[in-house]
């Protein structure tokens, strides 16, 4: 009997990760629900329920449960962390009974989102759980001394949320926290061909077409892409051609509220740490990190190195996973 396993959650807006201390990473599932609102049954977790978005018939809804880097639905939310915390046991081939839980939590989160997401973890039936900041958990995962007393800076561009954090000590000397991430990038891709062109396009079009097409850096090799949808004035399928220049001017706004937020918190650096940044700089994680050009971009505009995490999509749950360790120091750091 597993009974005192130890693991770290990485509740994000797109993708549920969960870290087991003796497997890594043992879960990487998006944080989809399908649910029959009928018989009010999940149907449906994860990668499977992802898959129906936009195709199932009325009586089964997809859901998204987490919004923004919080909990939208906390019902759904609690019964998809209980699925998964299930397959985890199939996967580790051990009882989940009693975990010890480390999950990561928007710096800009309130007490009460954060109690909302304790609760739901417990209810699972954890010993214990601890909750502690995404951009800390970003650090962690990404290899940054934390604990030196130097400044280490993390932007965690996530599904819902990009995080901004400089650490030093352990603890958090400043952040900022702006709802604005990758499901942000795909609303405005989807406004933009909703307006110029007349035609409707589902979620997964417009992530597949910001992750084919899609440049941060406004000076780019231009690319096109052949995309379908329905036309709204005809109702029937349509197919046009688009190119990386539009969807950059699409996304501009957004990326800018990202970088206006990076701004924000490296203005609140005490100066003793400033040099530490010119020298070291910023690394990025999450998602976004994954967007084509935001590197060379984001070094441009901020006059300071830019480098990726090792394992961006994985940093905040392996962050949060070995921070089981370091939980009692953190925990004192940000009181």
């Amino acid at each position: 009997m597993f009974s005192n396993a130890e693991i770290g959650i990485d509740l994000g807006t797109a993708n549920i990760l969960i870290y087991s201390k003796n497997k890594g990473i043992v879960l990487n599932e998006p944080s989809v629900v399908a649910i029959d609102i009928n018989s009010k049954q999940v149907v449906a977790v994860g990668a499977e329920a992802k898959a129906m978005i936009g195709k199932t018939p009325q009586n089964i809804i997809p859901i998204r449960p987490l919004r923004e880097g919080v909990i939208a639905d906390y019902d759904v939310t609690a019964q998809m962390l209980a699925e998964f915390l299930k397959k985890v046991s199939k996967t580790i081939g051990t009882s989940m009974r009693k975990p010890t839980v480390v999950v990561c939590t928007p710096s800009g989160s309130t007490e009460v989102e954060r109690r909302a997401i304790h609760n739901a973890v417990s209810n699972y039936g954890a010993k214990q759980v601890h909750l502690i900041e995404e951009p800390v958990a970003a650090a962690i995962g990404a290899e940054l001394p934390v604990e030196s007393p130097t400044a280490n800076v993390v932007v965690d561009i996530g599904g819902g949320t990009s995080e901004i954090g400089i650490i030093s000590f352990g603890g958090i000397v400043a952040s900022n926290s702006v709802r604005v991430g990758g499901d942000k990038l795909d609303e405005d891709i989807i406004n933009h061909i909703r307006k110029q062109y007349n035609m409707l396009i589902g979620e997964r079009t417009a992530e597949m077409i910001k992750m084919e097409i899609g440049f941060a850096h406004p000076n780019h090799k231009t690319l096109t892409m052949d995309i379908r949808g329905r036309d709204m004035v005809t109702g029937l399928p349509k197919t046009i051609q688009i190119d990386s220049q539009e969807v950059h001017a699409a996304m501009k706004e957004s990326l800018e509220k990202i970088l206006d937020a990076i701004h924000v918190t490296l203005e609140k650096c005490p100066p003793e740490l400033s040099g530490d940044i010119v020298d070291l700089g910023i690394v990025l994680t999450g998602g976004g990190a994954l967007l084509k050009g935001i590197q060379e971009w984001l070094s441009a505009e901020l006059i300071v190195p830019v480098h990726i995490a090792p394992n961006p999509l994985e940093a905040v749950a392996i962050g949060t996973g070995k921070a089981l360790k370091m939980i009692n120091k953190l925990q004192k750091a940000s009181k």
